[in-house]
């Protein structure tokens, strides 16, 4: 299951008062006024609080928290600091705590413990729970199985919907987010939706077949969750069914759901292009911290080392004409931040699908066009301020032609390298800033130094 941001980015004022006072109590270490507080919140701001935290303020807040909101709370919080709280509990509690949770919800927590722990909390579960974690355990995190949730209402199509609603009437409660029912045959082949609005707006003695949607389209099991993410934007979709081989029904993926899916692709876009991991922790210790940095920056010394060695090359020259080692940065500058504009645009459209074999010719033919009108537009700029603040023509023409040069060059690796290295199963977010101020560091260094070098030897 994808990472589960926590869902209380955006509190109510009410729910933010009462955070700043058990701040507070917690600075003042009025303790016994923070239990009763604390539990007066709604599950999502406990969590905010949590994640707000330092990790031993994090385990005072939890050890407040009633056993009934535990459940509810453990949900809406981040991978990396569910497990932090999930490793302090026995399988007992961990059982106790998710009975009554959706069985995706039950999956998704699970699924942070070690394999042994996972069969302790399953053995400590009734018979019923146990089969039901089981069948979405079984479906890998990111796919669509394992993103389901199993718990749906089906019905037949001969039925009237008179009889459905009497059908309805003997439950307790419905499924959250039960948007619309899921209509079967016999064999639970999958046929369509019945929406809840139809239903209740439609003549009683209407059969299900005569009002149900058959348009909508099931997905397959082992649909990758990026791509029920996308379908469910594509489509205006707010519930989906999820079918075997042979189009048996399988469970439903709510809109909720697909929202933690986009939630994790956009944290994890934005924390790799940094080289950190997308479940850091802003309260991870230093202990952590240091080597998962420390990893990043070695890189992208390398990646310097291989920039200057290419600098070295043309040292003689440097020693000549001073200027060069002035000039020397906007090149590389100015292709840098061409090329990070056109892979950070190739990389969304990549997450979103929207790139293919097909258009990638018409893109890279934009890309060269842009590449050229921005670098002889700034080349023309940066040629005339180089003229007047050196009094040299000659670096002029080198700085403007290396400009052009690397500013199409940046274009065309920022929208290549998310490409080839999707091909080389590398993550394009991860890997291509790196990659990309390489490409655009030794294009830039060469093109201008190789230019004074020829017209300066």
């Amino acid at each position: 299951m994808p990472n589960r941001e926590t869902k209380a980015q955006l509190l109510s004022p009410e729910s933010n008062e009462k955070l700043k006072e058990i701040l507070l109590a917690l600075e003042g270490g009025a303790f016994s006024s923070i239990r009763r507080m604390l539990n007066s919140l709604q599950p999502p701001a406990i969590a905010h609080l949590l994640v707000s935290s330092p990790p031993n303020r994090r385990m005072l807040i939890w050890e407040m928290v009633d056993k009934d909101l535990e459940g509810e709370v453990i949900q809406e919080l981040p991978d990396n600091v569910r497990v932090q709280l999930l490793h302090e509990m026995d399988s007992t509690e961990l059982a106790e705590m998710t009975e009554e949770l959706e069985t995706d919800n039950v999956a998704d927590i699970l699924q942070q413990l070690p394999d042994q722990v996972i069969q302790e909390v399953l053995a400590a579960m009734s018979t019923q729970n146990r089969q039901r974690v089981e069948t979405v355990l079984s479906y890998d995190e990111d796919t669509a199985g394992g993103l389901m949730n199993i718990d749906t209402i089906t019905v037949r199509p001969d039925l009237t919907l008179d009889v459905v609603l009497r059908y309805l009437r003997r439950h307790e409660e419905l499924p959250n987010s039960t948007y619309s029912l899921i209509v079967v045959n016999r064999r639970d082949i999958f046929l369509g939706i019945l929406p809840i609005p139809k239903l209740l707006t439609s003549d009683p003695n209407m059969t299900v077949r005569e009002i149900m949607d058959t348009d909508i389209i099931a997905i397959h099991h082992s649909t990758k969750d990026s791509e029920v993410a996308n379908a469910f934007e594509r489509e205006d979709w707010v519930m989906a069914p999820v079918v075997d081989d042979d189009g048996k029904l399988l469970g439903r993926i709510t809109v909720d759901d697909v929202v933690d899916v986009i939630r994790e692709g956009a944290d994890h876009s934005l924390m790799s292009l940094a080289g950190l991991d997308d479940d850091s922790d802003t309260f991870a210790s230093v202990r952590k911290t240091s080597p998962r940095r420390a990893i990043w920056l070695g890189i992208n010394l390398l990646t310097a080392i291989i920039a200057s060695s290419v600098i070295n090359i043309f040292q003689d020259t440097i020693d000549k004409v001073v200027a060069l080692a002035v000039l020397m940065p906007i090149v590389a500058s100015m292709g840098g931040v061409a090329g990070s504009q056109t892979l950070t645009v190739v990389i969304r459209g990549m997450a979103l699908g929207h790139i293919s074999r097909g258009n990638l010719s018409w893109l890279l033919s934009r890309e060269f066009l842009v590449g050229l009108i921005n670098g002889l537009i700034w080349a023309l700029i940066m040629g005339g301020i180089a003229a007047v603040w050196f009094d040299d023509k000659i670096i002029a023409f080198i700085i403007a032609a290396a400009m052009i040069i690397n500013l199409i060059f940046a274009a065309l690796a920022g929208a290549l390298l998310p490409v080839v290295l999707k091909s080389m199963k590398i993550d394009p977010a991860l890997a291509g800033g790196v990659a990309l101020t390489t490409v655009t560091d030794v294009v830039g260094f060469f093109a201008f130094l190789g230019l004074a070098t020829y017209f300066y030897a």
